[in-house]
């Protein structure tokens, strides 16, 4: 029996898709190994969404290769789609495969088809397979693939091609297959749902979707990253009445300053977050509201910076992902003049980080004394031993708990701060 490993990389995507190349595998009676060592295949769905993530593509298939030289290496996920010819040149590399091909991994290592990876962009419709089981105590249903859009740094199209929705049969079959097996909650995954439907004649919307989830057996749901378009306040005003959905909300923002989106290629305002992010805080009590901010933009003038910098600190966002700038060979943005150098991006980064980490701060401090709902994990804390679960309102909690209330629902009251970084402390309610 050929032994495999899998190391995923990136998104959320990209771990409902191992979990998926994992599970055809197995039913062809390969087994899955916890460790490289005893792997005959090592499998790396990569991310390719910055430089560093390229760094990390190839830093880990090197270590594959100290610890295991005899392991056939297989690479797949965006890095593979982008770099499929350049990466056959690496003698460590054994098998290339496209994102559109993973579900045909068997087949592929089976007949040791070396290369298999197709033009992205002739796949005009979204290639479903159900998912039985997750090692993740929230379950993530893949609701789309693809992405529209061009932003002039991203080369993510390119390696996921166009927007494919998932049809709202697949998915509510998905979700109840889940709900059956035990899961609480679902995630929303893909790499645009705000798209979700765009693709249907006639054209359908998220809230489309989302409406037949909500008559769903699954108990709850949480929605992927959206764009600040993708929020009309009518669909704010629907989840606001909805029991099953979690008020955790993570906004594609990238940047704070209309001169710098218009750079970005993104079809939103300034005023536009603003409104978007105080009806959320008006609608929702205590709702999470994250985003993405990218730093050192190419031509972000110091001023630029400012504005963001400014706008950023004065609206309710609850923590802010924030990354620097990473130039992507083949975009608009890396042909852009007065690219930002690293130690400015660094610094940038600095600043909004300590935005970030007040606004954190504030947000679980208005949290100390409210009731959660809470669904407790599989695995305790490491470090504190404590067992964990996540609320509704995506914070992080540890309890000193029994196990018997592991994969449980349970009502907890926040008490305080943890010495664990982004984690409060929380006791079970009786």
């Amino acid at each position: 029996m050929k032994k495999f490993f899998i190391k995923t990389l990136g998104c959320k995507t990209n771990q409902v898709e191992s979990a998926l190349m994992s599970q055809i595998l197995t039913s062809d009676n390969y087994e899955e190994v916890n460790s490289i060592e005893k792997a005959d295949y090592y499998i790396l769905n990569s991310c390719s969404v910055t430089h560093i993530a390229d760094s990390k593509n190839i830093s880990y298939i090197h270590r594959a290769k100290r610890e295991n030289p005899e392991v056939k290496i297989v690479i797949t996920g965006c890095m593979a789609q982008l770099e499929k010819e350049k990466l056959l040149e690496n003698k460590e590399i054994d098998f290339v495969i496209g994102n559109y091909e993973k579900n045909d991994i068997a087949k592929i290592l089976n007949n040791k088809e070396n290369i298999k990876v197709s033009n992205i962009f002739e796949h005009n419709k979204f290639r479903n397979e159900k998912l039985y089981q997750t090692n993740r105590t929230r379950a993530s249903v893949k609701i789309q693939d693809g992405c529209n859009n061009r932003c002039t740094y991203c080369t993510i199209p390119f390696a996921r091609g166009k927007n494919r929705s998932n049809p709202i049969e697949n998915v509510i079959e998905q979700i109840n297959l889940f709900a059956d097996n035990g899961y609480f909650e679902t995630v929303l995954t893909g790499i645009h749902i705000g798209q979700w439907g765009y693709d249907f004649s006639p054209k359908l919307s998220l809230k489309n979707l989302l409406e037949e989830i909500e008559k769903s057996n699954i108990k709850r749901y949480r929605l992927g990253s959206l764009n600040p378009t993708e929020l009309p306040f009518e669909f704010i005003d629907f989840l606001s009445q909805s029991k099953k959905f979690c008020p955790h909300f993570h906004l594609s923002l990238q940047s704070d300053c209309d001169r710098t989106l218009k750079n970005m290629n993104r079809h939103y305002t300034v005023e536009q977050i603003k409104n978007l992010t105080e009806y959320i805080d008006l609608k929702f009590k205590n709702a999470f509201i994250g985003c993405d901010i990218i730093a050192g933009f190419p031509d972000e003038t110091d001023k630029d910076f400012e504005t963001t910098y400014n706008n950023l600190s004065s609206i309710p966002l609850s923590r802010m992902h924030i990354f620097p700038y990473s130039r992507r060979k083949g975009t608009v943005a890396d042909k852009m003049e007065n690219q930002i150098n690293e130690k400015t991006k660094q610094e940038r980064c600095a600043k909004l980080q300590s935005i970030s980490d007040k606004k954190l701060k504030l947000f679980f401090e208005k949290n100390i004394n409210t009731t959660n709902e809470v669904i407790i994990e599989k695995r305790r804390d490491k470090k504190t031993n404590l067992l964990k679960g996540v609320t509704r309102n995506y914070i992080n909690v540890l309890i000193d708990a029994k196990d018997d209330l592991k994969d449980t629902i349970q009502t907890v009251k926040i008490t305080s701060f943890s010495n664990e970084k982004e984690k409060m402390i929380a006791k079970i309610v009786t």
